[in-house]
């Protein structure tokens, strides 16, 4: 169906991933990674209920994130040879030849599917942004139905997003727009709820 949109997370290997995010786990490099990958997992497993979702595709060169993501019921597809964000979301756009494609980060564990759902009707069939809650990265990116997705994600992806053309999605969406890359976000999603993976990966997170 032409209204149903196919998702694409990139997943960094777990060594790379949310370096920023080391305070939370006390430095341990084996609870770290965990902790990434529950951020993933709690991100992608809230896609995988959202309807008007039709797939999730993560791309990843990590067999550990590839084997947990097959667990769900997800396809992971490897990081081309070019490195780079934009470079594996094309990627992945070109491999799906789907229809509507978006790009979703997995740094989301508090996502909540209405609102995910909410941000897709409202976009309303066009190439659209959800801004992240300070206002200048990117959440999601959608294409427009057979259109291109032309991420352009790095520092101040929300302006050079608008500034292509795409429309700025700005609803009552917290959860959407709650992505994770310090102790202090991690925090702030925390008060919105986390999700199991996410919550189960810290297990002495207090609020």
């Amino acid at each position: 169906m032409r209204d149903e949109v196919d998702l694409v997370v990139p997943v960094k290997t777990l060594d790379r991933a949310k370096t920023r995010l080391t305070s939370a786990t006390g430095g341990d490099p084996v609870s770290h990674a965990a902790l990434a990958l529950a951020l993933a997992m709690d991100t992608v497993s809230a896609a995988l209920r959202t309807p008007g979702v039709r797939r999730v595709v993560t791309i990843t060169s990590d067999p550990a994130v590839a084997a947990e993501m097959a667990a769900l019921g997800v396809e992971s597809i490897p990081e081309p040879a070019q490195p780079g964000l934009n470079e594996a979301l094309v990627h992945g756009a070109r491999t799906l030849r789907s229809i509507r494609i978006g790009a979703l980060q997995a740094d989301l564990p508090a996502l909540r599917s209405d609102e995910l759902q909410a941000a897709l009707e409202a976009a309303n069939a066009r190439r659209a942004f959800v801004p992240d809650r300070q206002g200048t990265g990117t959440t999601l990116l959608l294409a427009a139905p057979g259109g291109e997705l032309d991420p352009r994600f790095g520092v101040g992806s929300a302006g050079h997003h608008r500034d292509s053309g795409a429309i700025a999605l700005l609803g009552p969406w917290p959860s959407l727009r709650c992505d994770v890359d310090t102790e202090e976000d991690l925090r702030l999603a925390s008060m919105l709820g986390l999700g199991t993976h996410t919550a189960n990966a810290l297990p002495a997170w207090t609020t």
